[in-house]
C-alpha cells in the first residue's frame, strides 16, 4: 500500500455525446451469419470422417480443404465478429465515450469481412500455407495487420479521449490482446513469396515447428481468451447486477496469464524432434498455466456468489456459468495434456479433437450466445422475442457439448491405446492402421450429431434474435453524458493501490503487456534459431528434387497434412509400426515443416519406397482398392490434371533465397530434370501395368511420397 497527496475534486461539467450502435449491430449480425455457415461447415467435415461421400467427389469439397475452411470460420468470423462486436459495446460505456473514429470502426468492419471472404475463396481452391490456423496467403497476412491497426488505433484513440478516469480490468485484457496478436501473426507470418499466393515459410524444420505452435496455442491463448475473458469482466457484471468478485484477483489474474501463456506452446510438439530443454519448458509454464486460469474462473464464478435464483431463472446467466466452467475444464486439461506420459497416450488423438471443442463450443460459443442475448435487445430497446427458446437453446447446446466430446474422448483414449498394444509375443496387436479408424467411426457418428445439435441451437438462437430485432427499434445513436476528463486529474495521487497507478496510463500498460509476453517469446525461440546444436545437420538429407518439391505443393495443396503426421517418435510402438524415429536434421530443407497435429491416417515419415509406385497410384484414385474401409476421399483429378511447371524456377531460386542449397545450375536445369524423374516414374508404372502420361499430378505426389524418409535409409544402407 501506498500514500498520495490528495487528488482534486473530479470534474463535474457534464458533456453529452452518443454511443456509435451501428458498428456494434453490424459486427453481432456478422456474428450470427459467419458463426452458422462456420458450424455448418464442421458438421459437414465432421460428416466426412466416416462417410467419404460427403467429400462430394469434388476437388474443393474434401475434407482436407473443408477441415482449415472450417476453423478459420469459426476462429476468425465467428469469434472474430464476436469479439469485435463485445469489445465496441463495452469499451464505448467503460470508457464513457464514442469510438475514436466512426470511418476506422466501419474500415474495420468492412476489412474484417473482405478478410473472411478471401479466406472462403482460397482455401477450398487449394491456396495455403499448411500452417495450423494462419494457413491464410501472404497478402492476406497483410491484409489482416493492416486491419489489426485500424483497430488498435480506434482503440487506443478511444482511451485517450476517455471520461473515466481509471481502465476498468477488460480493457487490461484488450490491450494485451491487441499487442500480443500484433507479435504472433506478424512473427509467424514470416514467408517468402512465389507469386500472388503462393509463399514459402522463411522459417524451416524445427525451427518452423516452434513458431507455428507458439503462435497456434497462443493464439488460442490471446484470441479465443484474453479477449473474452475481458467481455466476461464487464458483461457478467451487468447482466447479474453484482460487481467482480476480487480486483485484486483481477490483477493477479491478468499479469500472471498474459507472462505464462506465452511460454506453453512447446507443448504441442513433445516427444517430436524439437530440442529437449524447449519441450521441457513448455511443460513447466503450462502446469504453472492451471493457477492464472483457475483464478480467472473463480472470479467469474464468485462474482455470482448469492445470485444462484438469477441463474436458475436467466438462460444468460446459465450460458455463462456452463462456459466459464468450460473453460476451467479446458485449462484444466491443457497443462494435464502437457504431461509427457499423458502426452505420450493422447498427442495425434481425438483426445484433442474433443479438448479443443469442450473450450470452443463451450467458452467460446456460450459466452458468444449469452453476449449476443444481452446486446441485442439493448440496441433495439426491446425485450427478447422469447425467453422460452433461450432456454431451449441453452439445453441443445449443452447436450450438443456432451455429444459431440464425450464421444471424442472415449475415440481419443482407443486410438492411444490401441495404437500402443502389443501381443504377448511383442508384436503389434493392430499392426494394420485402418483396424483402429473403423473401431472409432460409431464415436465419430455420434459427434456429429453433437454437432447437429449445437447447430440447431444456434439455429434457434439466429431466429429468436432476428425476431427481436424485427420488433424493436434500433438506436444508432445511444445519448450518454458524463464529466470531462481534465488531464489534471487523470495526473494526480488520491490512490490508495499502486495499480492503480498503471490504469491510468494506457501507453504504459500496453509497453507492460508488451514487455511481458516478449520475455517468453524472446528466451523460447531465439536459441533454437541461433544454437546449433538444437537442429544438428546430417551429411545424407539433401534438398527436394524439382519435381518433388512440385509434389510437397500438391501435398500442401490438397491439405493432407491435416490428417496425415510427418513425426515418427521415440516410441517402441510407432518405430515398429513406421519405421526409424524421425531427426531434427531430416527437416532442414522443409519449408515449411508438415510434422501434422492429427493421425486421421498413418504417419508418412517413412512412407518412401514402403510401397510401390503403383499402389500409391490405386491409393489416390480409390483408396478402397487398396485399404479396404479406408475413410480416405478418392483423388481422381490428379490422374488427369497437368502438372503446372510454369513457376518451377521461381520456386527453387525463393528456396534458394531461403538458404536450401539449390545452385544456378541446377534452377536452370529444372525443367529437364523434372521432366527425367517423371518419365522414370511412369516407366516404373508402365511396367506394373499403368499406362499414364509423365505431365500428370499425381507423378510428382507419387515422386514425394516415394522421397520421404528415403535420405536416412540410404545413409544406414550405405554404411
Amino acid at each position: 500500500m501506498i500514500s498520495h497527496a490528495a487528488s482534486p475534486a473530479p470534474p463535474t461539467t457534464l458533456e453529452r455525446f452518443a454511443y456509435d450502435n451501428r458498428v456494434v449491430k453490424a459486427f453481432s449480425i456478422a456474428t450470427i451469419v459467419w458463426g452458422l455457415i462456420g458450424m455448418l461447415v464442421g458438421v459437414i467435415a465432421a460428416t466426412q470422417l466416416f462417410h467419404p461421400g460427403m467429400n462430394l467427389d469434388n476437388q474443393y469439397t474434401t475434407f482436407g480443404r473443408i477441415r482449415p475452411l472450417h476453423t478459420n470460420a469459426v476462429i476468425f468470423a465467428f469469434v472474430g465478429n464476436a469479439i469485435f462486436m463485445g469489445v465496441y459495446y463495452s469499451l464505448q460505456r467503460l470508457l464513457k465515450a464514442r469510438m475514436f473514429s466512426d470511418t476506422l470502426s466501419w474500415i474495420h468492419f468492412w476489412g474484417w469481412q473482405l478478410i473472411i471472404v478471401s479466406a472462403v475463396l482460397t482455401l477450398p481452391l487449394g491456396f495455403t500455407t499448411s500452417k495450423e490456423y494462419a494457413e491464410l496467403e501472404w497478402p492476406i497476412d497483410i491484409a489482416i495487420t493492416l486491419i489489426w491497426v485500424v483497430f488498435g488505433i480506434n482503440m487506443f484513440g478511444t482511451i485517450i479521449k476517455r471520461r473515466e478516469r481509471h481502465l476498468y480490468v477488460g480493457i487490461w485484457f484488450y490491450i494485451a490482446t491487441f499487442v500480443t496478436v500484433a507479435v504472433l501473426h506478424i512473427i509467424n507470418s514470416f514467408e517468402m513469396p512465389v507469386s500472388f499466393l503462393k509463399s514459402y515459410s522463411m522459417y524451416a524444420g524445427v525451427q518452423d515447428a516452434l513458431v507455428q505452435w507458439w503462435y497456434g496455442h497462443n493464439a488460442v491463448a490471446f484470441f479465443l481468451t484474453t479477449p473474452y475473458l475481458g467481455m466476461m469482466y464487464y458483461f457478467l457484471p451487468k447482466m447479474a447486477n453484482r460487481p467482480v468478485y476480487s480486483y485484486k484477483l483481477s490483477i493477479l489474474h491478468f499479469w500472471s496469464l498474459i507472462f505464462i501463456y506465452i511460454w506453453a506452446g512447446p507443448h504441442h510438439l513433445l516427444y517430436t524432434s524439437l530440442p529437449d530443454w524447449a519441450q521441457s519448458l513448455g511443460t513447466a509454464f503450462s502446469i504453472m498455466l492451471i493457477a492464472p486460469s483457475w483464478g480467472g474462473m473463480i472470479n467469474g464464478l464468485l462474482t455470482l456468489r448469492g445470485a444462484w435464483d438469477q441463474v436458475r431463472e436467466d438462460a444468460r446467466l446459465k450460458f455463462m456459468v456452463v462456459g466459464i466452467t468450460a473453460y476451467g475444464m479446458a485449462t484444466f486439461e491443457g497443462p494435464l495434456l502437457s504431461l509427457k506420459n499423458v502426452n505420450a497416450i493422447g498427442h495425434f488423438t481425438d483426445w484433442i479433437v474433443a479438448h479443443v471443442h469442450v473450450g470452443a463450443l463451450g467458452w467460446n460459443g456460450f459466452l458468444t450466445f449469452a453476449i449476443l442475448y444481452y446486446i441485442v435487445p439493448k440496441l433495439w430497446k426491446t425485450e427478447l422475442y422469447s425467453k422460452r427458446m433461450v432456454n431451449i437453446h441453452f439445453w441443445l447446446g449443452t447436450l450438443g457439448i456432451l455429444f459431440y466430446a464425450v464421444p471424442m474422448y472415449i475415440s481419443g483414449f482407443t486410438q492411444g491405446m490401441m495404437w500402443k498394444e502389443f501381443t504377448p509375443e511383442g508384436t503389434l496387436k493392430y499392426p494394420a492402421f485402418l483396424e483402429t479408424t473403423l473401431q472409432l467411426l460409431p464415436m465419430h457418428m455420434m459427434r456429429a450429431a453433437g454437432g447437429v445439435i449445437y447447430l440447431g441451437g444456434a439455429i434457434l438462437m439466429a431466429f429468436n434474435l432476428f425476431k427481436t430485432m424485427a420488433q424493436g427499434s434500433f438506436q444508432a445513436n445511444e445519448a450518454a453524458e458524463a464529466p470531462a476528463l481534465t488531464p489534471e486529474y487523470v495526473a494526480t495521487g488520491g490512490d490508495t493501490y499502486w495499480h492503480r497507478v498503471l490504469e491510468r496510463r494506457p501507453m504504459q500498460l500496453l509497453a507492460g503487456s508488451l514487455i511481458v509476453i516478449l520475455i517468453g517469446t524472446v528466451l523460447e525461440i531465439i536459441p533454437t534459431f541461433t544454437v546449433e546444436s538444437n537442429v544438428e545437420t546430417i551429411a545424407a538429407v539433401q534438398p527436394y528434387t524439382p519435381l518433388e518439391l512440385q509434389g510437397r505443393d500438391l501435398y500442401i495443396r490438397e491439405g493432407c497434412n491435416n490428417c496425415h503426421s510427418q513425426m515418427v517418435r521415440p516410441f517402441r510402438s510407432e518405430t515398429e509400426r513406421y519405421g526409424e524415429y524421425s531427426k531434427a536434421g531430416e527437416f532442414v530443407y522443409d519449408h515449411p515443416f508438415l510434422w501434422g497435429s492429427k493421425r486421421t491416417g498413418p504417419d508418412l515419415h517413412r512412407e518412401g519406397f514402403k510401397y510401390p509406385d503403383s499402389w500409391h497410384y490405386h491409393h489416390m484414385n480409390d483408396p478402397t482398392t487398396m485399404s479396404p474401409g479406408s475413410i480416405m476421399p478418392p483423388y481422381p483429378w490428379l490422374l488427369t490434371q497437368k502438372l503446372d511447371n510454369s513457376q518451377l524456377e521461381a520456386k527453387l531460386k525463393t528456396m534458394q533465397s531461403l538458404g536450401v542449397p539449390y545452385d544456378d545450375y541446377a534452377i536452370s536445369d529444372a525443367q529437364a530434370n523434372a521432366q527425367q524423374q517423371a518419365e522414370a516414374i511412369t516407366t516404373r508404372l508402365k511396367a506394373e501395368g499403368i499406362k499414364i502420361q509423365s505431365d500428370k499430378e499425381i507423378i510428382a505426389l507419387i515422386a514425394y511420397l516415394q522421397r520421404l524418409g528415403t535420405d536416412i535409409k540410404n545413409a544406414q544402407a550405405a554404411k
